[in-house]
């Protein structure tokens, strides 16, 4: 529980700006824990963070969306239709993404645990974003509307992996749909889609143990408030930033991050 709804505010900052920026939410909350000693308050208050950046992306994204589901449910029945319009081929690529994602989230799922309380596992996730954004920085651009069927379970690989502390997912999906040459505004619009399943999923898991929980009153709502309206900031930044070619920019943060953190893993008691 949190002693004042001040670590409630900070901590929905720090979700809804890091859910989207490429720069690691789940590093920055896990840095935050172990330097502050907060508590992220239970699973429920985790629970709330994370929908309300569902919410911000689904507001953003809405149009997107909407196609993508309107063109992609009915493909369900006739998959031919998949291939009969961009939305319904976007449908193709969420789903087939998150084959990969589902599967490497579930079997790193314990690990990740125990890693999220490591700083030099944390760092070394750093790292890995760091590389991924100065890789998506030196990409050709490209004029792709989509990757190709091979393409989309690489992306599903690098979102999977994203699991561990450290290493985005909006980093690790954006650099590899450009460097498959995927235009940058249909990249940053691609990996949100592609986001939403394994977002969905995680709320999910996480619910279950949650509904068991006491409920952290005023200040889950508070914090799913703040991630909510953060993470709309963080998304219109991100689009903007991607689309003129500055993605890679966001190393000059996480790069000297990533190392403050590894060297401070070697000085960790414990």
């Amino acid at each position: 529980m949190f002693e004042s709804l001040g670590e409630a505010i900070l901590l929905g900052i720090v979700q809804g700006l890091t859910e989207f920026l490429p720069i690691s939410s789940d590093g920055h909350l896990a840095l935050a824990e172990l330097l502050f000693r907060l508590e992220a308050g239970g699973l429920t208050f985790n629970v709330m963070l994370h929908a309300g950046t569902l919410v911000a992306t689904l507001v953003v994204l809405r149009q997107a969306v909407g196609r993508a589901v309107a063109a992609g449910v009915p493909a369900l029945v006739r998959p031919s239709r998949f291939r009969q319009s961009l939305a319904g081929r976007d449908a193709l690529l969420v789903i087939l993404a998150s084959l990969p994602t589902a599967l490497i989230g579930l079997l790193l799922r314990d690990a990740v645990e125990r890693w999220t309380k490591s700083p030099l596992v944390i760092g070394i996730g750093f790292l890995g974003t760091t590389a991924m954004l100065l890789l998506a920085q030196f990409s050709p651009r490209g004029d792709r509307e989509q990757p190709s069927i091979a393409g989309a379970l690489l992306v599903g690989v690098a979102q999977g992996f994203a699991v561990l502390p450290g290493l985005s997912r909006s980093g690790s999906t954006i650099a590899v749909l450009l460097w498959l040459g995927v235009r940058p505004e249909r990249a940053f619009t691609l990996s949100m889609l592609v986001s939403l399943p394994a977002v969905c999923g995680a709320i999910a898991l996480e619910s279950r143990h949650a509904f068991s929980a006491p409920f952290p009153g005023a200040a889950a709502i508070v914090g799913a408030l703040v991630a909510f309206g953060a993470g709309i900031g963080a998304l219109i930044v991100l689009r903007r930033i991607v689309m003129i070619g500055r993605f890679g920019w966001f190393a000059l943060w996480v790069g000297p991050l990533a190392l403050a953190t590894i060297a401070m893993g070697q000085s960790w008691p414990g």
